[in-house]
């Protein structure tokens, strides 16, 4: 029962990974950029929920949209000050850019945080779910069902509506796109917003049941980036499918092993994996 419970724990938290991993995997798929400030979209987005817990008394009905709206706010105003400028150039430009942007907000954090962690009230989404013995906190209960969903969401926005149909035309060819009477520098820009605006949300799921400081950014963006590439550039359900995976091995290797060993054993699949298939497991062969 224990081993069920550790699962089922790795599937609920992978959920999370899948949800912030979705917006990094639009933007490659759509411009061929990788945010190296993801990381630090999440950690805002932690923030957030701590600042309207402590001065607002807010709950996650209230900071979960906040940090949603701000963060899309935020993906929007990067993209125009930002990687509009960097897009045609050279890829250095684009990475150093965006790195610079993920120090920038980090410290940012710093000097208005500080550097000591912080963390919601335990009882604020208290208690625990008893399913046929498996006992699931509530925080990562409804943390992972609310990921899920908004990841589904995400994926049915891109292929069932005008929206999306319109992302996955510049996606596809910029210039058809525009000759079709699409602006494409407007649907980037709301690509960068529905990026951000799921590393925000996730960013407040996740700090119900975790620290934040300014350099949390950091191990999560890495997460991030193991989960788009295993499960395919561009493809948001590559991303739900290897954070579920992701998930679930790195709560196998820390019950197993310790949780010293879970990352180890997660990066060294990673390259495993990519060796083997350097598409990822769920990319297009040759991509």
């Amino acid at each position: 029962m224990t081993f069920i419970q550790v699962i089922v724990g790795g599937l609920l938290l992978g959920a999370v990974y899948a949800l912030f991993s979705s917006g990094l995997t639009l933007i490659w798929g759509m411009m061929n950029v990788i945010n190296f400030a993801h990381g630090e979209f999440v950690m805002i987005g932690m923030y957030i929920a701590f600042l309207i817990v402590t001065y607002l008394h807010g709950g996650p009905l209230t900071f979960g949209p906040a940090a949603a709206a701000f963060l899309f706010l935020l993906g929007i105003v990067v993209y125009y000050s930002l990687i509009r400028h960097v897009i045609r150039g050279p890829m250095l430009a684009q990475i150093l850019s965006t790195f610079g942007l993920a120090l920038l907000l980090r410290y940012l954090a710093f000097w208005i945080f500080t550097a000591n962690f912080k963390t919601l009230p335990q009882d604020l989404l208290p208690g625990v779910i008893n399913v046929g013995g498996i006992l699931i906190g509530v925080p990562q209960f409804v943390a992972g069902i609310v990921a899920i969903v908004l990841t589904v969401g995400l994926h049915l926005l891109l292929t069932r509506t005008a929206v999306g149909s319109q992302l996955l035309a510049v996606a596809e060819d910029r210039q058809a796109a525009m000759l079709m009477g699409i602006r494409p520098d407007r649907m980037q820009a709301i690509a960068w917003g529905l990026s951000g605006a799921g590393a925000g949300i996730a960013g407040a799921l996740i700090a119900t049941f975790y620290y934040i400081s300014p350099t949390v950014g950091e191990s999560l963006a890495l997460t991030a980036f193991v989960v788009v590439a295993l499960g395919g550039f561009g493809s948001v359900p590559g991303a739900l499918a290897a954070g579920l995976m992701v998930g679930v091995i790195q709560s196998l290797s820390a019950y197993l092993l310790g949780p010293v060993y879970k990352d180890i054993v997660v990066y060294g699949l990673f390259v495993l994996i990519l060796w083997v298939r350097p598409e990822g497991l769920f990319g297009k062969a040759g991509a």
